[in-house]
């Protein structure tokens, strides 16, 4: 702000333009009351809050407040451009920072000298930064469930947890993963997660395939679920085969987590029928098996005194944390590029930065951005390069003629 101070029995007030107040950044803030990312999708521009401007009497602007955008535990934040890993919130709470905002412009106050008494200069604000980012999301989960479409997982998380998943008789009910916290008096409370049903080809993105498969990567433990009642023992068979292999070609790691085999839908005949011999053969590859109805909880409790036997002797997943370090590189102070007969282009952070911050409807504004642009020695590129006096350079958002900057 421009202001100058006018008192009585204070003949040389001077300047008093105070500063203006810093932008709001934008930070992505980890929260277990997040499952998805789906309602993201419905707005693509997030900012943090403008500076309030600088006063009179040296008074300087508020700081914008920032933007806390809430994600789901697990969220991966990728550089759209770059592809570059920015942080992992792998932990409740966990915040980064993915773009800050600008510095307030300084009053004209923070211009005065012993030479340039009363200055009518004022900066306008640096401009926040702006970024694309791709959000993915890998869900932390003490429990996964995974099976072929409609074997009986959201039943089961259903019928054991605080969830309510979408169930219906038919595959791909569930689209996208669900969370629900199964509590049990002996056992502290842990989460199980319904992961969308797998099919054959999985791995190479079949029915979003690779989409599910990245889930498993970070639950602790697994329960294969398979249906029992509906199918031949065969066909059972084949399913529980299909899953491990996919997995296999996913991620070898994956069958290295320890896995619970869950045969589904004992209330029916069929199943009764067929979980001798299945159990059998489950046992000779090495799994422990569990049969259960979640529709009549019978088996549950077996099931879920397993799980916690299991999980009593593991630790925690371990997974990388967000971190803010950042690597700087020494750059160019600027880049110069023609771009075609009379047209030249200037780029670099600093120069581009002085052309948004300069006010360019104060002369003493223009002329103190003559003076300080003489130092990034483009002026000198540009008649080494033999630019006209009317050719045109464009910085950032501004375009002026070659002959302003006196060459």
């Amino acid at each position: 702000m421009v202001s100058f101070r006018r008192e009585k029995y204070v003949p040389f007030g001077g300047p008093s333009g105070g500063d203006g107040g810093k932008g709001g950044d934008v930070v992505l803030q980890a929260s277990r009351d997040f499952n998805t990312l789906f309602e993201l999708g419905f707005r693509r521009l997030y900012k943090g809050e403008d500076g309030e401007k600088g006063m009179a009497k040296d008074m300087i602007g508020a700081s914008g407040k920032d933007y806390i955008l809430k994600v789901p535990v697990g969220t991966l934040v990728f550089n759209q451009e770059t592809a570059e890993l920015l942080c992992d919130l792998a932990q409740d709470d966990a915040r980064f920072i993915v773009a800050r905002g600008g510095r307030g412009g300084r009053g004209n106050a923070r211009f005065a000298n012993s030479v340039r008494r009363a200055p009518r200069i004022a900066e306008k604000g640096e401009p926040g930064e702006r970024l694309r980012l791709r959000l993915e999301l890998k869900l932390l989960a003490d429990v996964g469930l995974v099976g072929q479409p409609n074997a009986g997982k959201s039943t089961l998380l259903a019928s054991v947890s605080n969830a309510r998943p979408k169930i219906a008789d038919y595959p791909f009910t569930t689209l996208a993963p669900s969370l629900g916290i199964v509590k049990r008096e002996d056992f502290p409370a842990f989460c199980m997660a319904d992961l969308p049903g797998i099919i054959e080809g999985a791995h190479a993105g079949t029915g979003l395939g690779t989409h599910f498969l990245k889930h498993i990567e970070r639950t602790r433990l697994l329960l294969h679920l398979v249906d029992l009642g509906t199918v031949e023992l065969s066909e059972a068979r084949k399913a529980f085969t299909v899953i491990l292999q996919e997995m296999r070609e996913y991620d070898p790691a994956m069958l290295d987590k320890p896995m619970i085999v869950v045969a589904t839908k004992m209330d029916l005949p069929s199943a009764r029928e067929n979980w001798p011999a299945f159990r059998t053969w489950i046992k000779r590859k090495g799994y422990t098996a569990v049969a259960i109805s979640a529709a009549s909880h019978d088996g549950l409790p077996k099931l879920l005194a397993k799980v916690t036997e299991t999980l009593s002797g593991m630790k925690p997943v371990e997974v990388r944390g967000s971190t803010q370090e950042k690597l700087f590189e020494f750059l160019p102070s600027f880049g110069l590029k023609y771009l075609g007969p009379g047209k030249w282009q200037v780029s670099g952070r600093e120069i581009e930065r002085l052309v948004a911050m300069t006010d360019f409807g104060n002369d003493e504004s223009i002329q103190l951005f003559k003076k300080k642009i003489q130092k990034f020695g483009f002026i000198e590129e540009l008649s080494r390069a033999e630019a006209g006096k009317e050719d045109l350079v464009s910085i950032g958002e501004m375009e002026f003629e070659v002959g302003e900057f006196d060459l």
